[in-house]
């Protein structure tokens, strides 16, 4: 692969209330539909509204605004509204929105990180300024949590005392702009006593592995989320692969897309090995090869 890493990527903009639009990342995306009758789930989280059929399948239909805090759509106003069929985490599930506006296509390093002040219940995982209007990338993950709480349940996964041992001796760096994501990935090492580093985005993760390789401690497994504000995942680990100074870390990068297309772009760049999120069991696996291939 030569030169830049491909930066942008197609959100689908929409809204929820109001005038405020957002943003969702098309790879995610398997469909738009018109509303349709839904098929009540007993005993369901208040936002799961039903279930629709999807290529003969029955996929969960979350009003969205509800998911995130705002009134839900009253009877009227789902009659006029999209229910958005997204590929995430390994599920089919469909949001229903108060209107589609457009697909744009953006420059991902232009994506700022959330301020601060907006705490961590905020479900945007970005910003964008698109011509003085202000864009929020939602943060899928957060809301799925919220809706399906039993998700965040830490997995068992059995690792005999060598494999622990030899996990404990590796450099570990995890990178992911979902606050959700980072606590699963600290969750599943935590679980395991095995120490590791964690930033909120590319950027401060190129700077951790500069800053390692010139302590003489360099980075051995490098976990990156590929969608993140600014530098994404395909582009650190190209630039990781780029810099020919640097002690090259065995790099995962990890998706909630289930996408061909996403897992084969990120070999092109130079990753070791691509997954789905989230399973604790394939995850640590695959640590486990970084830690064989760096001790050759």
């Amino acid at each position: 692969m030569s030169g830049k890493t491909k930066q942008s990527q197609k959100l689908l903009l929409f809204r929820l209330s109001g005038e405020r639009l957002l943003g969702l990342g098309t790879l995610k995306i398997r469909e738009i539909l018109p509303f349709q009758p839904l098929t009540k789930l007993p005993h369901s989280h208040h936002a799961v509204i039903g279930t629709a059929t999807f290529r003969g399948s029955a996929v969960p239909v979350i009003d969205m605004a509800a998911a995130v805090g705002y009134p839900p759509l009253s009877r009227e106003e789902r009659e006029k509204a999209s229910i958005i069929v997204t590929d995430i985490q390994r599920q089919e599930i469909g949001f229903l929105v108060r209107s589609v506006q457009q697909i744009v296509e953006v420059d991902w390093r232009k994506v700022m990180p959330p301020p601060k002040a907006l705490g961590h219940n905020a479900f945007v995982t970005g910003l964008l300024d698109m011509d003085g209007t202000i864009i929020q990338l939602l943060d899928v993950e957060l809301l799925l949590a919220r809706v399906y709480p039993e998700t965040l349940e830490p997995q068992d996964v059995v690792l005999t005392d060598v494999e622990r041992e030899t996990l404990r001796t590796q450099n570990i760096l995890l990178v992911d702009d979902s606050q959700v994501a980072r606590k699963q990935l600290c969750d599943v090492l935590d679980s395991k006593g095995i120490q590791y580093q964690v930033t909120a985005n590319g950027d401060q993760a190129f700077q951790t592995l500069l800053r390692d390789y010139e302590l003489g401690k360099p980075i051995d497994i490098l976990v990156s989320d590929i969608e993140m504000p600014g530098l994404d995942g395909y582009e650190l680990a190209f630039n990781i692969r780029d810099n020919a100074s640097l002690k090259q870390p065995f790099i995962i990068l990890h998706t909630s897309l289930n996408s061909e297309m996403s897992l084969s772009y990120a070999n092109q760049v130079g990753a070791n090995e691509a997954l789905t999120k989230f399973d604790a069991d394939e995850l640590l696996h695959a640590m486990l090869r970084g830690a064989e291939q760096s001790s050759h």
